[in-house]
């Protein structure tokens, strides 16, 4: 289902609450939302659409990829600045992201799962996992 997206900055700074089996339903709300933004938006949390709950979807290579309590675990490669944006915000902001990250997360079948990823893809993966420690860019 298609989600409003929330600007509600108390709501957004809340730390996300670990998602269970019982939240997968999340995701499908999250890639419903995302296709409906695909024009202006690349990456979402669960609490942009209204659930407080350690959920994320981002874009890479066109397809979508939704991750239930995401952890980064790893940081390498240059810490570079660059502007994001955020549907949840009016706006662009300067923030520093890594080159490369390592992620630990529970996939659409809550399988565990670790994987590398770089580049823009990893800025979004950070940029989404703000959104579930409360960071507000």
């Amino acid at each position: 289902m298609i989600k409003e997206i929330v600007k509600d900055d108390f709501f957004l700074s809340q730390v996300a609450e670990k998602a269970t089996k019982e939240d997968l339903y999340i995701g499908t709300d999250l890639k419903d939302t995302l296709q409906a933004h695909l024009h202006e938006c690349v990456g979402m949390a669960g609490n942009m659409i209204g659930y407080n709950k350690a959920v994320i979807i981002f874009l890479e290579d066109e397809k979508m990829h939704v991750m239930y309590n995401p952890e980064i675990i790893k940081t390498s490669g240059n810490y570079h600045e660059c502007e994001e944006g955020c549907l949840s915000h009016v706006g662009q902001k300067s923030v520093k992201r890594y080159e490369t990250i390592k992620v630990s997360y529970f996939d659409e079948s809550f399988k565990k799962k670790i994987k590398t990823f770089t580049g823009f893809t990893a800025q979004i993966i950070q940029h989404e996992c703000d959104h579930l420690k409360g960071i507000l860019i």
